[in-house]
């Protein structure tokens, strides 16, 4: 159990030394607030002051960094399209990014993803592969990652 990005860093690392496989499904905050009051902040007539943020470790980033040798590392990409990028596109670059073994990427969006019983992804490869998984129950989607997985291990 962990309350923050830093303790799950800390429990991630730990648990990833004997792990053949890590599976990043965690969806953490990019930033945190840098500091943090000691009490509560009372209403006042005045409007808060501004909040600094301060950037929360790469997990991901980290364990490809101290990779374990023959490990598989997974991670996954909520993406949204924009005007000049597809969702697929971006899920590329933060392949590339990142560096790990596999990228499931999915587009996310109002009804699509979060909270729902169903979802649709593409699992990309560092050897630039791509496996289209279509829409149907997330254990599904599971056990297309699991046997990703599986592949990489021999």
């Amino acid at each position: 159990h962990v309350e923050s990005t830093l303790e799950l860093r800390d429990a991630v690392r730990k648990a990833a030394a004997d792990a053949d496989a890590v599976v990043m499904a965690a969806a953490v905050a990019d930033f945190r607030p840098s500091t943090s009051a000691g009490h509560k902040i009372k209403k006042s007539d005045a409007e808060p002051g501004p909040i600094a943020l301060a950037h929360n470790p790469d997990v991901l980033a980290e364990l490809v960094q101290h990779r374990v040798p023959g490990q598989v590392l997974v991670g996954f990409a909520a993406e949204t399209g924009d005007d000049t990028t597809s969702v697929l596109d971006h899920g590329r670059a933060k392949l590339a990014r990142k560096r790990c073994d596999l990228l499931v990427v999915n587009a996310v969006g109002k009804g699509i993803a979060f909270g729902q019983a169903g979802n649709a992804a593409v699992i990309l490869g560092a050897d630039g592969s791509e496996q289209d998984v279509p829409f149907g129950p997330k254990a599904v989607l599971a056990a297309c990652v699991c046997d990703a997985i599986a592949g990489r291990l021999g």
